[in-house]
């Protein structure tokens, strides 16, 4: 276990309005290594984020005013700090949501808590590996993987999520060469599947302003994948 957290060990918060469920979860993730904050809504988990920084965020999407999909979204305007969705929840059509709100997990209740500590050590595992590639030049755009932030012509800053920025590091990573889906679901790990790597490319090449149909930056290729062309 020690080899899979961080040193000094990953900060999170678990944000859910269920007290039973917020303790269960935060001495479990204490018993297993890490450091564990909480919060019991949006408003005091943004209260939080002023103090500390946090490594991941495990946030409920069912939660009285500002729900989890809707702090997601916020949180993507100025951070790209991983975020595990938790919902009863269990449809593809609301893991996409989560997705496309900028989550970089979901995970449907009732989960198996060892099921949990794995899909946070994916998503620690992406962060970190993001981190390691060197910023690259993407058209008019700077991809800096050590922030996730992807700098526009224009100046534009975009922080991308944990997800994101972990795929765009395995596709510069191999420019030029096309990736498998598969390849790509093994990559960033956790709950992905080729829908949920559909999903992510769908949304980097917004950010790169690729059109959908004749996409220039990151292509698919037929029968094999995607691949990034950076010129």
């Amino acid at each position: 276990m020690q080899d899979m957290i961080q040193n000094p060990p990953a900060h999170i918060m678990v944000v859910d309005d269920d007290d039973r469920l917020r303790a269960l979860l935060c001495r479990y993730l204490a018993e297993n290594g890490y450091v564990v904050a909480s919060a019991a809504d949006a408003a005091e988990a943004r209260r939080r984020m002023l103090d500390f920084q946090f490594d991941a965020l495990i946030v409920d999407i069912m939660m009285p005013g500002e729900d989890g999909l809707s702090l997601t979204r916020s949180l993507r305007n100025e951070s790209n700090v991983p975020i595990l969705l938790l919902t009863a929840r269990g449809a593809p059509d609301d893991r996409i949501s989560g997705l496309e709100a900028g989550a970089d997990d979901y995970l449907g209740k009732p989960f198996e808590p060892r099921e949990l500590l794995l899909r946070i050590e994916a998503i620690l595992r992406r962060a970190r590996r993001a981190e390691t590639v060197s910023g690259a030049l993407i058209g008019g755009f700077r991809f800096d993987a050590q922030k996730g932030v992807l700098l526009g012509p224009e100046g534009e800053r975009e922080v991308l999520p944990a997800a994101e920025s972990a795929l765009l590091s395995a596709l510069v990573g191999a420019a030029g060469t096309p990736v498998s889906r598969d390849s790509l679901v093994d990559i960033l790990g956790g709950g992905m599947n080729v829908r949920s790597i559909d999903v992510l490319v769908a949304r980097l090449r917004k950010k790169l302003g690729d059109d959908p149909r004749n996409p220039v930056h990151i292509k698919t290729v037929r029968g094999e994948g995607y691949v990034l062309w950076a010129a």
